[in-house]
């Protein structure tokens, strides 16, 4: 039971005088008390009552009061009729070793305190034993049948007064009790946390705290087809692992509570195994358009198969919709003694990809129904289909306006703000051996669209796999621009070309700080314009054509000539 419980038991006649924010400790025994030195009869987690017969004077206190906090005692509760008011120093002792301190009214003997916490703690300790037994029944019986993982959370919370929330691999919420949701950065912070000390091969569960709270962190393991057996690499699937994330620290938990947890993480395995055999359709049709698409095959044995697909990704939508296509890669590195290829990357990115495509915001396990994910070989193809979007064109068309037509948002993916709620956990996930490159296409109206989608795709993730992180995206956008070409400079000509034009300068502005560099950046991005440059940077124009000078005189270049803008613009990126 918890201290908070006492307080809130009338007949106990408890009077809180300090440790408010201490309310929540678990009170596991009591103990009555009048020696001026008793820990050798705590084993931590009491609460201690005293009359305070030891206290001769105020310097007592601080002594006794420091032995309970270091015996790991929940609270004192001190006897108002032999003193009448509770001492000050015993109330500033108590306050200074965030010790809960209550005052007993005389009128309360303290058998009566101490047969209440028996009472409770005694039934508590017989709940969990028989938990182990009686609700692994109930639970089997309505819980995956009777309402999903909600049912077991909703169990929890009431028999075991234990708040918990089954998460995905990147944080998002998938189930809860009662109307109560975790916060998305509490998610996914919890997330990494799990995922870290998953590929640290800590045992579970974890213990993490955000945020000032304390949870324990249960994984909840693949059981169905695609379990990886307990033998195999954890990076065939960290990745893609659910987890119970519950309001407590486990770390003190007697072994029935702990198994009766693990009992629950196996129901809600079992309940995932059944909503993931629900997207083998999905896949199995994301699998057949894509293989149709790479062998060349006609537009209209593409245009049919996706007319089956539409259905069932987008049920009632009665138009072919668009569609983008994201590929996705995981690849792991060597990790003692093991090659690259010994995990396999495909099954994972496919998971995970099913996964990164889901509306963060939005929580249950069923919204990744309409997302179809193959894989092939080393990567996941992702089918995603658009509903069809008017243009501001045809509303106005149509008898509508400007304003009617701002209102339509563009539901199109975009790369780069696709894995911005996701990159910290699988950054943890990933750790310092995996790497998670992704390329998301333009969105296409037509099956003759899909295979340069594809490719486009493709190519936007070749480029992300050219930029340093753990976790990287490109998109459609990036194909048509300079940012194509600069990742694929090999490295010392990367080096050469960017110290050729740019060390000389950088030692000048060392020397003299003279700002040379912010100097160029600033002249480039207002096109060579002395006014908007000079106003920006607060110069007058004199000062600013002095400083373009020097970058001249100490280059060798001509920023009036468009090559050598140019030259100077990409030393400036690719820096």
């Amino acid at each position: 039971m918890r201290l908070r419980a006492l307080l809130e038991t009338d007949a106990l006649g408890l009077r809180l005088l300090g440790g408010e924010d201490e309310l929540d400790r678990s009170v596991r025994g009591v103990m009555t008390t009048d020696l001026r030195d008793p820990s050798r009869y705590l084993s931590g987690g009491e609460l201690v009552l005293t009359g305070l017969a030891w206290r001769r004077d105020a310097a007592d206190s601080e002594p006794f009061v420091r032995i309970l906090a270091g015996a790991g005692v929940a609270g004192l509760a001190a006897g108002e009729a032999e003193l009448g008011n509770i001492p000050g120093d015993l109330v500033e002792a108590c306050a200074h070793h965030r010790l809960p301190l209550f005052a007993v009214h005389e009128t309360v003997a303290f058998a009566t305190i101490t047969e209440h916490v028996v009472r409770q703690v005694s039934g508590e300790r017989a709940g969990d034993l028989a938990a182990v037994v009686d609700r692994h029944r109930r639970l089997m019986t309505s819980g995956p049948a009777g309402g999903g993982p909600e049912v077991v959370l909703d169990l929890l919370g009431s028999d075991l007064d234990l708040h918990a929330w089954v998460l995905s691999p990147t944080g998002r919420q998938i189930a809860g009790a009662g109307e109560t949701s975790l916060p998305g950065p509490v998610g996914a912070a919890l997330a990494g946390q799990h995922l870290a000390a998953t590929r640290t091969g800590r045992r579970a569960p974890h213990r993490a705290t955000v945020e000032g709270t304390t949870y324990s962190l249960f994984p909840i393991r693949n059981t169905g087809r695609g379990a990886v057996p307990a033998s195999r690499d954890v990076r065939e699937s960290v990745l893609s692992d659910w987890l119970l994330a519950v309001e407590a620290d486990a770390g003190d938990w007697p072994p029935a509570r702990l198994d009766l947890l693990q009992g629950v993480t196996q129901l809600i395995a079992v309940e995932r195994d059944r909503r993931d055999a629900a997207r083998t359709v999905r896949r199995r049709l994301a699998q057949e358009v894509l293989e149709l698409v790479q062998t060349g095959a006609p537009p209209a044995e593409i245009a049919a198969r996706l007319r089956v697909a539409a259905p069932v990704l987008l049920p009632g939508l009665g138009t072919a919709p668009h569609w983008q296509v994201v590929v996705a890669r995981v690849e792991w590195g060597g990790a003692e003694g093991q090659s690259a290829s010994a995990v396999p990357g495909g099954p994972v990115a496919q998971a995970l990809l099913e996964e990164i495509l889901v509306d963060p915001a939005v929580t249950g396990p069923d919204t990744a129904d309409r997302i179809a994910v193959a894989h092939a070989g080393e990567e996941a193809v992702a089918l995603v289909p658009l509903p069809a979007v008017t243009t501001p064109a045809q509303d106005r068309g149509a008898g509508g306006d400007d304003a009617h037509a701002d209102a339509h948002d563009d539901p199109a993916l975009h790369a780069d703000v696709l894995l911005a709620a996701v990159r910290e956990p699988l950054s943890a996930g990933l750790a310092d051996d995996g790497r998670l490159t992704l390329g998301v296409s333009a969105a296409v109206h037509s099956p003759e669209g899909l295979r340069g989608a594809l490719e486009e795709a493709r190519h936007a993730r070749r480029v992300a796999a050219a930029r340093p992180g753990r976790v990287c995206a490109a998109g459609h956008h990036e194909l048509a621009s300079h940012v194509l070409l600069l990742p694929f400079v090999p490295d010392d000509v990367r080096r050469a070309f960017t110290a050729r034009l740019l060390d000389p300068l950088r030692d000048y502005d060392r020397r003299h700080r003279a700002e040379l560099i912010p100097t160029l950046e600033a002249f480039l991005d207002c096109d060579g314009s002395w006014t908007r440059c000079a106003t920006r940077l607060h110069l007058h124009v004199n000062t600013l054509r002095y400083r373009v000078g020097r970058i001249e005189q100490l280059t060798g270049r001509d920023l009036s000539r468009l090559e050598d803008k140019l030259d100077f613009f990409l030393a400036l990126r690719m820096s």
